[in-house]
């Protein structure tokens, strides 16, 4: 062992350390100091070299040299405003984690969406890029004009007749076009660019017409093989189901099947499912995921029943509720978040505007009475605010009016205007 020097310095090898007056080791050399807390350094500079830096787990993040963050994930970071880049538009079912006001660009055309309705499988993306083309949830409703089609004289003999009247300005309707055959006691659905008649009277054919110009309907398809009229429609945003009816052939019977018309391929119709119970001449209304079959007739029995039929399943109708009168010969109609029929004999004919809540198990009420009187074998169109009606018979003669109730306040109907020509046992559609 070499020899100690105590001199009263420690600055060399082979001294003691002395504290200073304040208690401190003087400044020497500690590079060889180990086992050392780290949590007990309170000053000083540790050179980079010396740290586990990096981008990796258990690393420190280092800013480079211009001051800025290396390509770190920030998945978990919180309360950054951000956006969603996608090659595609967002759409209704998209259902952002960050609701709304979520923001979204799409790289393929440029346009920008932020989201201002954020309910599950219904978004409402408002187009802020291009300023048009937002993305909304489907609804049954239309915005510019009611149809009626097919139907018949007082007299018995059918309509090949489209006619579409305004739902911006009451104004008679105007013909538009025709049928590929005529035909009464049908039923009618649409897409959102064209109508279609599901059957008819002594026909079984599909026809489809477009909303965009007026023109006559094409031959599409046809319902299944045996012979049915006194059918009713419902609309979804995918399809068109045709429900109940007549069978003219090869036997008289009243069935319950719900048949599928395609809006998306044109073809024949696909028996799918069934109602909660035989009937002819009810009517229909829908939601957005359900639709609403009302009322109806089974030989001398006259219903007030309503089925809901799930769109996304397909499964049986179940009986829900009743409406207050109804009977056969109804026509139906639909706000966001009531179905209405309107009409109908139980007998007697009724003059009635009954409506229901989508929402749950119910007992209809009675809100209003339609103005032109009791009648049966109207059609039903929908708007975003009122509900419509037209033609019809008070009975034994038929009639050309066209009348609308709201949706916002229960009340009675009011005249709009005639159709083109008067008919009874018609079908509605709207766009």
């Amino acid at each position: 062992m070499a020899d100690i020097t105590i001199d009263g310095t420690s600055i060399g090898a082979n001294r003691f350390l002395f504290l200073d007056s304040t208690g401190k080791i003087p400044a020497v050399d500690g590079s060889q100091v180990t086992l050392i807390a780290a949590g007990n350094i309170a000053t000083g500079t540790i050179p980079v070299a010396r740290i586990d830096t990096g981008s990796t787990a258990n690393k420190i993040v280092v800013l480079d040299g211009s001051g800025r963050l290396p390509a770190v994930s920030g998945a978990l970071l919180t309360n950054v405003s951000s956006s969603t880049k996608s090659a595609s538009d967002p759409t209704i079912s998209t259902n952002p984690s960050g609701g709304v006001g979520t923001e979204w660009h799409n790289t393929t055309s440029g346009e920008a969406f932020i989201c201002t309705d954020a309910t599950a499988g219904a978004n409402v993306w408002i187009n802020v890029g291009e300023g048009t083309g937002d993305v909304l949830p489907y609804l049954y409703q239309g915005t510019q004009f009611g149809y009626s089609h097919g139907g018949e004289t007082s007299a018995g003999g059918n309509h090949n007749v489209i006619q579409k009247y305004s739902f911006t300005a009451d104004a008679a309707a105007t013909d538009v076009g025709d049928l590929t055959a005529a035909g009464a006691y049908d039923a009618g659905c649409h897409s959102t660019t064209h109508g279609y008649r599901m059957g008819s009277e002594g026909v079984n054919v599909i026809d489809k017409y477009t909303f965009a110009t007026d023109a006559n309907a094409t031959d599409v398809g046809d319902m299944p093989t045996r012979l049915t009229n006194s059918t009713f429609g419902l609309t979804s945003r995918l399809n068109g189901y045709n429900c109940g009816g007549y069978v003219v052939s090869p036997s008289a019977d009243t069935i319950d099947e719900i048949n599928r018309v395609s809006f998306s391929t044109d073809g024949n119709a696909v028996d799918v499912a069934n109602l909660a119970t035989t009937r002819i001449q009810a009517s229909g209304s829908t939601d957005t995921v359900n639709g609403y079959v009302m009322c109806g007739a089974h030989g001398a029995t006259h219903k007030v029943q309503v089925d809901k039929f799930v769109y996304a399943t397909e499964a049986d109708a179940t009986d829900i509720g009743d409406m207050t009168t109804g009977g056969y010969r109804t026509g139906g109609c639909s706000s966001l978040t009531y179905g209405y029929a309107h009409g109908g004999s139980h007998p007697p004919t009724v003059n009635t505007i009954d409506k229901f809540n989508f929402a749950g198990s119910f007992t209809a009420t009675d809100v209003g009475d339609m103005v032109h009187g009791a009648y049966m074998g109207l059609t039903g169109s929908s708007s975003t605010t009122y509900g419509y009606y037209s033609g019809g018979t008070a009975p034994g003669t038929a009639q050309n009016n066209i009348g609308k109730y709201a949706f916002a306040s229960d009340g009675n109907s009011v005249d709009v205007a005639d159709l083109t020509t008067i008919l009874q046992y018609g079908a509605g559609t709207s766009y």
